[in-house]
């Protein structure tokens, strides 16, 4: 008898194994931490300062997909570094590139987008306007430290600036659950239950922040090439222009 209820108990535990992982209590399920950095296994909130201190650390870093900020839409495909930044922005139907070296920022764009920016003005195109704007395509602007534009675009650039303002999450953080972003598996942390902004962390080498889904939908960032080095230099003399005037604050 004692032979029979012990074969049916060794059956019970085989068929509620994966449940309960197994009977005995020794935990003979796969640990979901196991090949990671283990910052799966902490407090949200220590989650969230270890994201920032890798991505405060980091050198360089893409930066990838819209921001809405003061009721304006920006799409952007910027790759930043320490010392400055490159790369493309979109908004309201404007494409410009920005590139910053130091405190050096310049704006290239085509014709189409500086004629758009002196209709834009008031007063519809002239001769002049046109012929301005042709001067200036696809050619390097560089737009003074005292023109009202420059903080905001070259905010586009700051690593610093930019991460911080955006990686801050709001409201009470909690873990989320578990996936991928880019083929790397990942934890999510959240603000106010998501309504504050949620955030997927690299459970591979160091706890980059690698999605961002802003509060209040404002906007989707995926954050790549955490550390990877690119070429930053300021464009050929012969590539940039004088704009003769100040910078459209349309842009």
């Amino acid at each position: 008898m004692r032979t029979r209820n012990t074969a049916v108990v060794a059956a019970m535990c085989a068929g509620l194994a994966a449940t309960l992982a197994g009977c005995g209590g020794d935990g003979g399920g796969e640990d979901p931490d196991a090949g990671t950095n283990g910052v799966g296994k902490l407090p949200a909130a220590k989650i969230e300062a270890r994201a920032r201190k890798a991505a405060g650390d980091a050198e360089a870093v893409r930066l990838s997909g819209k921001l809405v900020t003061k009721g304006r839409t920006y799409k952007v495909d910027m790759r930043l570094k320490t010392d400055g930044g490159t790369g493309q922005v979109s908004t309201e139907g404007s494409t410009f590139q920005l590139l910053r070296v130091g405190k050096d920022l310049y704006l290239k764009a085509d014709a189409g987008f500086w004629t758009h920016k002196s209709e834009g003005s008031g007063g519809g195109q002239s001769s002049a306007d046109a012929a301005a704007a042709d001067k200036l395509d696809d050619k390097y602007v560089k737009v003074p430290v005292g023109d009202p534009s420059y903080k905001r675009l070259s905010g586009l650039t700051d690593k610093s600036l930019l991460l911080d303002g955006l990686l801050g999450l709001h409201g009470e953080i909690s873990t989320g659950g578990r996936g991928t972003v880019g083929g790397v598996r990942t934890i999510r942390i959240r603000g106010g239950e998501g309504s504050g902004g949620a955030l997927d962390v690299s459970l591979k080498g160091r706890p980059y922040p690698l999605r961002l889904q802003r509060a209040g939908d404002a906007g989707v960032i995926r954050l790549a090439d955490w550390d990877k080095d690119f070429t930053l230099a300021a464009p050929d003399k012969g590539d940039v222009v004088d704009y003769g005037q100040q910078i459209p604050s349309g842009t």
